[in-house]
């Protein structure tokens, strides 16, 4: 991976500036534009981190007739996200790209409508609800415990992006929506394709002042609306079934089995303020939402435990502590006490966040740290200049998992969680949260207790792709079966499974060993 530098100087024209235009700005501002023209979307975060070390922070950025402020200051941005929405808000151009999309759910929403919606998604996602969706969960990761045996056994790379896109996939549509359609085993989903293409039209989109694809229809335009169409018809396909399901076969007790069954039974509640465009829009949130961001977590972890052979064998060590024979946890118990696996995607977000910048606009005059926000100015957060400061992390370049449970056991010993912001914070905190902490603890504690990783291509070759979360571009990986590696249980349900499990435990032959060149998410 590309060598990272902690160089984020403060500016020294913000020292004494009052106003936006009394801040530094990169050059190449043009009229109307302003900077626009200099942005490359799959790599504007690490354009603004750039600006950030030739400036000094904040600085100024003009987005068309809006001015914008780049900063990374811990304080504030708390201050920020605890005021929010009364002062501050998602930004102007969000909101009506994500309506527009028909996606302007929980993730969206602000004020009264977003208290609407949180209380029914945090009802189905809260930690009390995660005992009851453990047997599903860890069936899916059983599941690819098999995949990955075979893999191993025949000296296969994976290339782990993919491979934990299919994870969190099957996880998800297990969780939220009942429904299980095993992309693991069966290849890629039709869905996942066409979701492929929303992110990236997403985060072009947010930094347009004007919606010029209401004029000016690219082909990358209409092959937006076609995947867009797709996801569509998919929501409508899950609701429907899931409406089936409840009408045949209502829950006992009256209680949802998954989320999507809690927004219908809240949808039909008398006086109901949940509508159906809610629970289409949060059906598309929770697809887009639990996919990408803990698959790419996963994925940032796997270069930084491949590099470091003794912290492979200690965490298999942990591995066989808290799991013994087993190949994964086998209860929802036995995941609780896997915390220094958590640590491990904690600490490689920390150095590579997957949510790299928080935008929000401020809805009236304001002032942030003596500079004046005329109401309207946009907020540019940058996430890893505050993750990399000497001053809340001690040695804070370096990968160091410990630091989170052992938090003075990096010389000097600074260590403040509140710079590490992935899940954001104040009252909009992720309500998947909890989901993803399980999860990730499944599948390093799953990986770790059963092979050996080794990256396969140049870890500098790997680059930071923006498409709304941060993704690496490739992360191949060979696995290699440990001694002790439990044998995997053949799934007796899927007979073609069982039989391609069984085919494969014959074979033993390893791959060429060549380093796969994955096209980069655009």
């Amino acid at each position: 991976m590309p060598t990272l530098r902690a160089t984020f100087p403060r500016s020294v024209a913000a020292a004494r500036a009052g106003a936006l235009r009394d801040l530094p700005e990169p050059s190449g501002r043009l009229p109307l534009l302003g900077h626009l023209a200099r942005l490359e979307p799959a790599r504007f975060h690490l354009q603004l981190e750039q600006w950030a070390r030739e400036l000094g922070m904040p600085y100024r950025l003009r987005f068309g007739p809006t001015d914008a402020v780049v900063l990374a200051d811990v304080e504030l941005y708390h201050r920020v996200m605890r005021e929010r929405p009364h002062h501050f808000s998602r930004s102007a151009t969000f909101l009506p790209v994500m309506r527009e999309m028909g996606a302007d759910g929980l993730f969206a929403a602000e004020g009264a409508e977003w208290h609407v919606q949180r209380r029914l998604v945090m009802q189905s996602l809260n930690v009390t609800r995660l005992r009851g969706y453990f047997p599903a969960l860890r069936r899916v990761t059983e599941r690819l415990y098999r995949r990955w045996h075979a893999a191993a056994r025949r000296g296969e790379v994976l290339e782990m992006t993919d491979e934990l896109m299919r994870f969190t996939v099957d996880v998800t549509s297990a969780l939220a929506f009942g429904e299980d359609p095993n992309t693991i085993d069966r290849g890629e989903d039709r869905i996942q394709r066409h979701m492929a293409s929303i992110f990236p039209t997403l985060m072009k989109r947010i930094v347009m002042p004007w919606p010029v694809w209401h004029w000016i229809r690219t082909p990358a335009d209409r092959r937006f609306e076609r995947d867009l169409a797709a996801v569509h018809a998919y929501a409508a396909e899950v609701i429907a079934r899931a409406r089936a399901r409840l009408a045949a076969d209502p829950p006992a007790d009256g209680a949802p089995r998954n989320a999507l069954e809690a927004m219908l039974l809240a949808r039909d509640a008398p006086a109901s303020e949940f509508t159906d465009a809610m629970v289409t829009a949060n059906v598309l949130t929770l697809l887009l939402a639990g996919e990408d961001t803990t698959a790419n977590s996963v994925a940032w972890t796997l270069p930084y435990l491949a590099a470091d052979a003794p912290l492979q064998a200690r965490m298999h060590a942990e591995a066989i502590e808290r799991l013994g024979d087993a190949a994964l946890p086998r209860q929802y118990d036995d995941v609780r006490p896997l915390d220094a696996f958590e640590a491990l995607a904690t600490e490689a977000t920390r150095l590579r966040p997957v949510v790299s910048f928080l935008v929000v606009d401020a809805l009236r005059d304001a002032e942030l740290d003596g500079l004046a926000l005329p109401a309207g100015t946009r907020l540019f957060f940058l996430m890893r200049p505050q993750a990399t400061d000497p001053a809340h992390f001690a040695d804070p370049m370096q990968f160091r998992p410990g630091r989170w449970s052992a938090p003075g056991a990096c010389p000097g010993g600074a260590h403040e969680p509140r710079a590490h912001n992935q899940f954001g914070a104040g009252p909009r905190v992720c309500p998947g949260r909890p989901l993803a902490g399980v999860e990730v603890r499944m599948l390093l504690a799953m990986l770790l207790r059963n092979f050996t990783l080794e990256l396969v291509c140049d870890p500098g070759a790997i680059r930071e792709v923006c498409a709304f979360t941060v993704t690496p571009d490739r992360v191949p990986v060979r696995l290699r079966l440990r001694p002790d590696a439990v044998p995997p249980v053949p799934d007796d349900g899927d007979r073609a499974a069982h039989g391609a499990a069984r085919r494969e435990a014959g074979a033993a032959s390893p791959g060429d060993g060549g380093c796969p060149l994955r096209a980069a998410r655009q």
